[in-house]
């Protein structure tokens, strides 16, 4: 929302398709779209005055840019919630010289960077050259680190990102954040730097993402004996799965709801992209992913 802020009402924004709806949600309420639709294809919503990235199966999960129109403000997530899917080092530079090329800023939402597994896949946009005069790299503790509940987080907006006439956007930002915001707590600092700064922070770390990377796997596999589309959990802690082709999201989830009391969540809640799949989260203990898994077989099976 503060990045939103800082760019103003008067300003076009692109997201993927699907995506965390967050993007959209702040942009409504700054004022940046049209109203909403429904989309004739997939019976989502849609506002008007955002352009929607489609990011699907067919294209690897990437958008052909090419066929994206101009916005000033792209917002990117990678690895993508809730799809899982990871950007490549050629994407991002697909993406950044796209950006370069428009005079757009790419806001990229790293929260589960620390998922990612590989050298190809970088885990920040500035791995990318040019990069640093496009973008702004946000991201959450609550995901690096599962570190939950105390709303702390990171920008980095650098100095060789600039508007038009010059002016450096990290000025802007840095009043906007004082203004809205007067700091995370001492606490909530101390308990972040401690993931970051000390050997035994890391290796916490290091044991927490790998739990639920093994969870994903869980997931990933117990789909996968099940004939299902499945996608996701390698490089990210949610697995986008399409159980039941031709059925709508919503439906979906209420069923499993009904029969397995167990939660997803509707894939057309993250853009009319994400009709037909449900996300399904690694978030939570062995115990209780493998029940899930369990239930989920008797059901589907």
């Amino acid at each position: 929302l503060v990045t939103q802020m800082m760019f103003g009402r008067d300003v076009t924004i692109a997201v993927q398709d699907p995506t965390f709806p967050g993007y959209v949600d702040n942009g409504v309420i700054m004022g940046q779209t049209g109203p909403a639709a429904v989309d004739e294809e997939s019976g989502g919503s849609r506002y008007a005055g955002i352009e929607y990235m489609r990011c699907a199966p067919e294209n690897a999960f990437f958008p052909d840019l090419s066929r994206v129109r101009r916005t000033d403000v792209i917002f990117f997530c990678s690895p993508n919630n809730p799809t899982g899917h990871a950007a490549s080092r050629d994407q991002l530079r697909q993406l950044v010289d796209f950006a370069r090329r428009n005079g757009s800023i790419v806001v990229f939402d790293s929260a589960y960077a620390s998922y990612v597994s590989g050298d190809d896949k970088p885990r920040s946009i500035y791995e990318v050259p040019g990069a640093r005069e496009v973008a702004i790299e946000i991201s959450s503790f609550s995901k690096f680190a599962g570190f939950t509940g105390v709303r702390l987080g990171w920008a980095v907006v650098p100095d060789e990102l600039l508007y038009a006439d010059g002016t450096r956007v990290a000025r802007d930002f840095d009043r906007v954040v004082t203004t809205c915001f007067n700091g995370a707590s001492s606490v909530a600092q101390a308990g972040g730097l401690a993931c970051l700064a000390t050997e035994e922070g890391r290796a916490a770390v290091a044991r927490v993402v790998a739990g639920y990377k093994e969870n994903a796997r869980v997931l990933v596999d117990t789909f996968q004996a099940l004939g299902k589309e499945v996608y996701g959990g390698d490089d990210s802690p949610y697995v986008w799965v399409r159980l039941f082709p031709g059925r709508r999201s919503w439906d979906v989830f209420a069923e499993i709801l009904e029969k397995t009391h167990v939660i997803t969540v509707p894939g057309s809640g993250f853009g009319p992209g994400g009709e037909g799949f449900v996300r399904v989260s690694a978030f939570n203990s062995r115990d209780r992913v493998v029940e899930a898994c369990a239930r989920l077989t008797s059901f589907l099976a």
